[in-house]
């Protein structure tokens, strides 16, 4: 039987069963004490005030735009190579996304990019940087920590604080990352992270803000409830049988306690999943050096702490005699399906967002608008990676990635 390795598992024991009976048998399977709970275990592993759960990391996003003053009228950076919820959530606002390249080494974005961005595309009127096309008005920027790899947030914000812009990191990939003893969402306002299957810890689905400002975190539980000033949990200890006020519009972006008690249960073992998938990478890492030229391996700056979401790899043309990165896409998509065909499951890193239908034909983009942003799209490798994967499976891995680029080769 041909052996078959998924790119991502998550890590499921009893703990999750036993605490998900612990809700449905209290009845109370919509949002309230196990989400509570929840919010409060990832906030104190993140060392931040507050916490906010939602459905998505998309929601998160969303939330944390429309209660921050983001509207129509109004441009926010943001990377051209990332999941294209970050760009879709802005567009949900009515403002519009203004893509920056990225840098290879890291796949982050590039802050020389941005500066030079907001230099040449923008000037300042009343106060505010004006979009010199369309007038309107620069909100802010939306830099991402991809893949578990914090970006350079500190250089970001210190342009923020430069042109008086604001800041939310979109760290969907990257709980528990951190730049020196400091954690993704300890570096601005706001911060909003996943709990997809894919990253570290899941709750099937979902997502959470995190803040220290404590009006601001109050403001978005009432928008993720409809605009409520009340929480069910709080009407419950009330006058339960009245419904609440509404004082604005707002949505249903509730975390459930059943996802909050799945929640609560992968929270205990967050630490040991990364400590698991950083061993892995470490791995990858060695096994790669040794029999995989034609790979780069993802880097971890000095300081940086990377949870390795995804172990994501580049080819490397020069090695491979591949002329251009449009030639480089035709023999990765060739090497993953032929990986597929081996039981083997990777995926493409992420993609060029300027290159989707919707941003392309929006936007008018073309592929060398955001060149590395292009190359990552065609060239990134992401290799399976979760905790529990044995280093039999991990050389599994690299020995059936070699015998297929040779395979390829002699074509």
């Amino acid at each position: 039987m041909m052996k078959k390795i998924p790119v991502t598992k998550p890590c499921f024991t009893e703990k999750e069963l036993l605490l998900v009976k612990e809700a449905m048998d209290s009845g109370w399977v919509a949002q309230g004490p196990k989400v509570a709970e929840f919010e409060k275990k990832i906030a104190l592993h993140e060392k931040v005030a507050e916490g906010v759960a939602t459905t998505s990391c998309t929601t998160a996003l969303h939330l944390a735009m429309k209660a921050q003053g983001m509207k129509e009228g109004m441009d926010v950076i943001a990377p051209a190579f990332t999941f294209v919820a970050t760009e879709n959530a802005i567009v949900e606002t009515g403002a519009v996304p203004v893509m920056v390249d990225i840098k290879r080494e890291t796949f982050n974005i590039d802050p020389e990019q941005i500066e030079m961005t907001i230099q040449t595309k923008y000037c300042r009127k009343s106060g505010k940087l004006v979009n010199k096309e369309s007038g309107n008005i620069l909100w802010g920027i939306v830099p991402v920590h991809e893949f578990g790899l914090c970006c350079e947030i500190e250089e970001i914000n210190r342009i923020a604080e430069k042109y008086e812009l604001q800041v939310i990191e979109d760290a969907a990939c990257a709980l528990g990352a951190k730049i020196g003893e400091t954690h993704q969402g300890g570096f601005g306002n706001t911060s909003c992270i996943s709990f997809h299957p894919r990253k570290s810890i899941t709750t099937g689905e979902g997502g959470m803000i995190l803040t220290d400002d404590p009006e601001l975190a109050k403001r978005m539980r009432e928008l993720r409830t409809h605009g409520s000033t009340v929480s069910a949990d709080a009407r419950d200890k009330g006058k339960g049988f009245l419904l609440p006020e509404f004082h604005e519009a707002g949505y249903n972006y509730r975390m459930t306690d059943i996802q909050g008690a799945i929640g609560l249960a992968q929270a205990e073992k967050l630490d040991v999943i990364i400590s698991e998938k950083r061993r892995g990478a470490s791995l990858y890492d060695r096994l790669i050096s040794d029999n995989l030229p034609e790979f780069i391996t993802p880097r971890e700056p000095a300081g940086y702490f990377h949870t390795y979401q995804s172990y994501v790899c580049m080819l490397d043309l020069a090695t491979l005699k591949l002329q251009g990165t449009a030639e480089g896409g035709i023999f990765r998509n060739e090497l993953l399906q032929r990986l597929e065909d081996k039981g083997i499951a990777t995926r493409q890193g992420t993609h060029a967002v300027h290159m989707l239908d919707y941003y392309k034909n929006r936007f008018d983009y073309e592929p060398e608008d955001f060149p590395v942003a292009y190359a990552c799209d065609h060239l990134s490798i992401t290799l399976p990676l979760y905790a529990g994967i044995t280093e039999e499976d991990q050389k599994y891995v690299v020995d059936m990635i070699r015998k297929t680029i040779d395979e390829m080769g002699e074509k």
